[in-house]
């Protein structure tokens, strides 16, 4: 078929044309118009699906089996290690006998996500009971990621959390009326007099004494913010690291509404998968009685650290191509402005450095290589994967009966949590410390928050050895047998077992021994 000339539209007429679509597709399709919001990426930075960086190995695993010694060493729970919690808090000899209502009162203002949170509220309490002020009950900001304003009364059991600390330090819902005029707004308008800016990150028990305690003394109030990281983990008294501690891992229990859904969770991940979970795998492998008694009943949680946010932070090349080049780092460039320093480093170079975070594929590979098979239950805990369904697609080759919270459960059993990304967050906390193993992809606030809870409780948690992984990932011509016994070298010290705190760690992270005491 021959078109006329004349039906054939002139430079003029496609000129024309050209010009209408450009100003009509921002209304037809404005998400190909906003590269730069977090909640809602740009389609031109995951239109494309990732190749495959480490195809060799990812074949291999895919045929690879495991046996029942490798089974029975990953599912058997860690061996007693000598020590067991110890959060009571003994008072110093010259400590009142009795817990008197201060008139003070400490506010703080605590942002970022859940576990950053968790810890500003432990800190909350330890400089409340420095300065011998009431506390009252933290304000959480809304989350500027996640747009989440969940309130501190709808993560955490309020009354649980007062009556755990009522012996320790006085707390209170709200503050007196004479005081109704401190609020959040109040001191975002203007330079106040009772809020404390200037706390330095790891401030010490001296510096509240000096700077802020002559402020409640003239006010009867201060309000701290920022306050995150607002306290050393050095040079203090015990019982106030030990009420750090009862704060973590006692007072902060979450809502019923949360550990009943977790709860429903955890329940359904210990049941045999059903028909239509695995009908929908390409091919489970074929394993022995002794094989399946082992994992039986058990499954491992991932937490799939792996959002916008970090792989753009990181500067790393995540096999999208070009187009996910270009849209990371214009991504990059505006929300930091130049702030990343990776970005001066070759892929290699931060890769051998081992700043790269690991891909689902790359996490896939571990699990694989330390011995998990396709037949195992594992829990997804994750809000958002940067790149969707298509950069998950090769973890859940290697592992069909992947779950998360949505293929868990019902749109109504969800509907006190769906989107509030704190509530959900919380969820995935709860099921991962009733999991009988937890790894998570990369470090961060829920890396080290559950690192240290389970460590409390003696349970399995795998970290990834990032800089052995970075090394042999890079390493193209590795065959899986070498790939696998490497793999397993490297991680048979790295799955639970407990860690002295040094000093300037986290005791949030590394319990012992401000937490914990020799059994």
């Amino acid at each position: 078929m021959k078109f006329h000339r004349d039906y054939w539209p002139s430079e003029s007429q496609r000129a024309a044309l050209a010009l209408a679509l450009l100003v009509l597709l921002p209304a037809l399709s404005p998400n190909l118009f906003l590269p730069l919001g977090r909640a809602s990426p740009s389609i031109f930075s995951e239109w494309n699906a990732p190749r495959p960086m480490h195809l060799r190995l990812f074949k291999a695993a895919l045929q690879s089996q495991t046996s029942v010694q490798q089974q029975h060493n990953l599912w058997s729970p860690l061996a007693n290690q000598g020590w067991r919690p110890c959060l009571d808090v003994e008072e110093p000899r010259d400590a009142p006998l009795s817990l008197k209502k201060s008139p003070r009162y400490i506010q703080v203002f605590l942002d970022g996500g859940l576990n950053q949170q968790k810890m500003g509220i432990c800190d909350a309490v330890a400089v409340a009971k420095i300065l011998n002020a009431t506390l009252v009950i933290p304000h959480l900001d809304v989350n500027p990621v996640w747009q989440d304003s969940s309130s501190f009364a709808e993560i955490f059991d309020v009354d649980h959390f007062t009556d755990v600390l009522r012996d320790e330090i006085s707390i209170v819902k709200e503050l007196p009326s004479e005081f109704s005029w401190s609020t959040r707004e109040y001191y975002a308008t203007g330079i106040r007099a009772t809020r404390i800016k200037t706390a330095p990150v790891h401030a010490s028990a001296d510096w509240y004494l000096e700077n802020v305690l002559p402020v409640l003394q003239s006010y009867g109030i201060a309000a701290i913010a920022p306050f995150s990281h607002r306290l050393t983990f050095n040079n203090l008294p015990v019982n106030i690291q030990r009420l750090r501690c009862k704060v973590n891992f006692q007072a902060l229990d979450f809502i019923p509404q949360i550990k009943e859904l977790g709860e429903t969770l955890v329940n359904r991940l210990r049941q045999p998968p059903t028909k239509s979970q695995v009908s929908g795998t390409e091919h489970l492998q074929e394993v022995n009685n002794e094989v399946q008694k082992q994992e039986a009943g058990k499954y491992i949680v991932l937490h799939l650290r792996f959002d916008k946010d970090m792989a753009a932070h990181s500067a790393c090349d995540f096999g999208g191509g070009k187009a996910e080049k270009l849209a990371l780092a214009k991504y990059r460039e505006v929300l930091w402005q130049g702030r990343v320093l990776n970005s001066q480093f070759t892929d290699k170079e931060l890769r051998n450095q081992g700043r790269c975070p690991l891909t689902p594929e790359e996490i896939g590979l571990l699990l694989a290589a330390l011995g998990f098979s396709n037949n195992t239950r594992l829990y997804l805990a994750s809000h958002k994967v940067y790149g969707g369904e298509a950069r998950i697609s090769t973890l859940r080759k290697l592992f069909p009966l992947m779950e998360d919270k949505k293929g868990l459960s019902s749109s109504e059993e969800r509907a006190t949590v769906e989107g509030k990304a704190s509530l959900l967050a919380a969820v995935d906390y709860y099921v991962s410390m009733h999991s009988d193993i937890f790894i998570s992809a990369s470090p961060g606030n829920m890396h080290n928050a559950l690192v240290g809870h389970r460590a409390l409780l003696n349970l399995k948690t795998i970290r990834p050895n990032m800089g052995l992984l970075s090394q042999l990932f890079l390493n193209k011509s590795m065959e899986w047998s070498e790939f696998q016994q490497a793999v397993l070298n490297g991680h048979k010290s790295r799955q639970g077992q407990i860690r002295l705190r040094k000093e300037e760690q986290s005791i949030y992270t590394y319990p012992a021994l401000d937490c914990m005491c020799p059994s």
